[in-house]
């Protein structure tokens, strides 16, 4: 019996000899049956080569003993102080140490391979190269034998000297006007208070040899601010804050030469980087002694319009097109805090003069095209001129009109834009035309109505002018978020709605008033007038008012 508790405890002592313990990476204690930890001092070390590190810095740690004692099993961890969770990896060379998987990451923990009698043993620690990260200690458990073992043997603390060391203060605008230029889109906003507010600030030395720069703002990938000599992309001097690889901010330099990606370029002379990411919203502060550079010149000049965009990356960290831009109304004296500054019209007249014509024409002209030739052709039957009844003629005017004015307000946005920033909405847009333009053909190769394929032309003529109206309408909604992007209230799309139930209310009442006429009798008795004919004017009357209500709206936006 004796003989056979002895087995026991043999087993007992080397059921850890391969050292693969990932699952005590938490505690770092052996289970080592009733046994406990030591509680004193213990007679080995932990060293590191160096007292200071930073992003990506490697470090060498030795571990060994401080007198005949030697150690059989042993494991290695680098945690944050105060922190329980690994951080960091590790490699080895020797064949008396391995990698253990800690935290669900590999390389998080160094252990024994056998229990050979052991003095010392190196692994070098790589540090992460991003994220939040703060002072380290290196910590081991030694095990002499399964009865003997200490838990939690320190290093020296490891101070870390990188950029990440404190959070960023928020932008505070009480500094702006002082001893900060700020610009902010909307103007004046608080980035304190607001996640809706897009926000720089500069703070120069007095001969400009270095600036404290701050930018914040909402956006999938990356905040960007720029220098530039006018209000066009194109030889701006940019500092991006926007998601590496990982996911993780970092701050890099860069210089744009037209409507395409900026080019990366070395840091330069940016130092004291502080970043904070809270879902979408990117904070970044960063001191640069960079020289402002805008392709022409790179001088001590002082003025410069002022940008900011935003805008997605990709899962490499590359960015892509901004969703948002502004740009300062005029050029910004970076050694005035004083000076008033504003964003320059956020939607220029061209593009309020597409969406104007977009309104009147799929609110208004195409509307009313679209009723007369579903209700009205028996309004003024067998009136009208050369051979054509009056329904037929007006219905003709009005979508003439509805697809000529679409195709100047597809001229001009594209003309001014010539990309395809906005999301779905220029998608929606150019699908709106090139079924406008189709509609006309087709209406013209149509065949005569006594055809036995007439139904065809009447099948598709309606089927292309549900889907105009149905993408019209899609497009009209997605630019009027555009207009109001940075609104709490957002009335215009509120008035759109509606005008959208104004319009199916109509088209229900005339849909009525069809049936009933089908069946021998009307709706309504309005007297001489038709009720079809009072149908439309009431329309036509609720359209205006919802038409210059938007109208207005865009004009002042």
């Amino acid at each position: 019996m004796f003989l056979y508790v002895l087995l026991c405890c043999v087993g007992v002592v080397h059921c850890y000899s391969h050292g693969r313990v990932s699952g005590v990476c938490d505690t770092m204690t052996p289970n080592h049956g009733s046994n406990s930890a030591q509680t004193g001092p213990a007679p080995f070390t932990v060293t590191a080569d160096k007292t200071t590190f930073k992003e990506g810095d490697q470090i060498t740690v030795s571990l060994n003993n401080q007198s005949a004692d030697q150690f059989e099993g042993f494991m290695l961890q680098a945690r944050q102080v105060g922190s329980t969770t690994s951080i960091g990896t590790f490699n080895v060379t020797g064949s008396n140490a391995q990698l253990l998987s800690c935290d669900g990451m590999a390389g998080r923990a160094v252990s024994h391979t056998s229990d050979s009698k052991k003095t010392t043993i190196q692994a070098n620690w790589t540090a992460p190269t991003s994220g939040q990260l703060g002072d380290i200690e290196f910590r081991a458990t030694f095990v002499k034998n399964a009865s003997t073992f200490w838990v939690g043997v320190k290093s020296s603390v490891v101070t870390y000297t990188g950029t990440a060391t404190a959070a960023p203060t928020v932008p505070s605008n009480p500094d702006c006007g002082k001893t900060k230029v700020c610009f902010s889109q909307p103007s004046n906003c608080d980035p304190t208070a607001s996640t809706a507010c897009y926000f720089m600030a500069v703070q120069t030395s007095s001969n400009q040899s270095e600036m404290r720069i701050e930018m914040f703002g909402q956006a999938d990938g990356y905040v960007a601010i720029g220098f530039s000599d006018d209000q066009e992309m194109g030889n701006d001097d940019i500092y991006i804050c926007g998601k590496d690889s990982s996911g993780s901010l970092r701050v890099q330099y860069a210089f744009s030469t037209g409507k395409t990606a900026p080019t990366i370029l070395p840091p330069g002379n940016v130092t004291n980087v502080n970043t904070v990411l809270n879902g979408n919203t990117i904070n970044c502060s960063f001191t640069s002694r960079n020289a402002i550079n805008t392709g022409s010149r790179a001088t001590s000049t002082r003025e410069y319009y002022l940008m900011i965009a935003a805008g997605p990356s990709n899962s490499q960290g590359n960015i892509g097109i901004h969703t948002n831009k502004y740009v300062t109304s005029t050029k910004v004296n970076l050694q005035d805090p004083s000076q008033i500054i504003t964003s320059a019209e956020e939607f220029p007249a061209i593009i309020k003069a597409h969406g104007c014509l977009m309104l009147i024409s799929w609110m208004t002209t195409g509307s009313i095209g679209m009723l007369i030739a579903r209700y009205l052709k028996g309004a003024a039957k067998d009136y009208g001129c050369c051979g054509k009844d009056f329904w037929f003629m007006a219905h003709v005017s009005f979508m003439v009109l509805s697809v000529t004015a679409t195709a100047i307000a597809f001229i001009l946005v594209f003309s001014y834009a010539r990309d395809w920033s906005g999301g779905a909405h220029p998608v929606l847009g150019c699908l709106v035309m090139i079924l406008s333009l189709i509609q006309p053909i087709v209406a013209a190769f149509r065949c005569e109505p006594s055809h036995e394929l007439r139904f065809v032309f009447n099948w598709a003529h309606s089927f292309i002018a549900l889907a105009i109206k149905g993408l019209a309408v899609a497009a009209i909604f997605t630019g009027l978020a555009l207009f109001e992007e940075h609104k709490e209230d957002g009335w215009m799309l509120k008035v759109l709605g509606g005008f959208v139930t104004w319009e199916a209310l109509i088209y229900i009442l005339q849909d009525l008033n069809l049936r009933s006429k089908k069946k021998g009798s009307e709706m309504c008795n309005f007297g001489s007038m038709k009720p079809e004919t009072v149908l439309l004017l009431l329309f036509l009357l609720g359209n205006l008012a919802f038409l210059i209500a938007l109208l207005v709206g865009i004009g002042r936006s």
